[in-house]
């Protein structure tokens, strides 16, 4: 589990194609400090799994189903990529809950830049918007921002200049593909009541 805070823009070094996979290498000063085979490291949102780690570089593997719904599918050496370890028990939440299990990927559309912060407009696939919520959260490319705005096809976040400047965000412009992931809590809701939902409108239709 991670909590959507970047901890540093790493750089892939080397890219590897598999059958039916790919194989990354990451430099990660920073995450690589307590790293070790088998550990959790959010690349970009994707929750990827150790498989080397040595002089501040980590390897991982990326499987067919996380190609087809993130970004990493078109990832290349020379590349930026927002990093963080997963989340120690008993540390400060300070995003909120992120899996690292990417629901697909959105397109930037726009950068409003004000003089202090700026809006970015992101389109949303289809089937993804009734999850998102404005003043809830969501995890774009692994970074916890909260939606000033949301519609059928796309919602708004504001970047404060740190964001902008400490994550990959600061370097996305329109056309780009972002990782999302919605907040796990509002898929948990819609499964858990969608039965009482259809008994009531079975109720409804047998009470006309």
């Amino acid at each position: 589990m991670f909590t959507g805070i970047v901890e540093e823009l790493g750089e892939v070094v080397a890219v590897t194609d598999l059958p039916d996979a790919a194989r990354v290498t990451i430099a990660g000063p920073l995450v690589t400090s307590d790293a070790k085979h088998g550990d959790s490291i959010s690349v970009s949102g994707v929750c990827l799994t150790v498989v080397d780690v040595a002089d501040g570089v980590f390897t991982a593997d990326v499987m067919r189903e996380t190609l087809t719904r993130s970004s990493l599918a078109k990832v290349a050496e020379g590349e930026k990529v927002n990093l963080e370890r997963a989340a120690a028990v008993g540390q400060r939440l300070g995003g909120h809950i992120v899996q690292g299990h990417v629901d697909g990927t959105g397109v930037v559309l726009a950068r409003e830049k004000a003089e202090h912060w700026e809006i970015v407009h992101i389109g949303l696939p289809p089937g993804l918007a009734r999850y998102v919520v404005e003043k809830g959260s969501i995890t774009v490319d692994g970074v916890s921002l909260t939606v000033m705005s949301v519609s059928e096809d796309q919602f708004a976040v504001s970047l404060i200049p740190t964001t902008l400047e400490l994550t990959t965000l600061g370097r996305r412009v329109p056309g780009d593909h972002v990782n999302l992931e919605v907040d796990v809590l509002a898929k948990y809701v819609e499964r858990l009541a969608a039965p009482h939902l259809q008994a009531a409108h079975l109720r409804a239709e047998e009470a006309r």
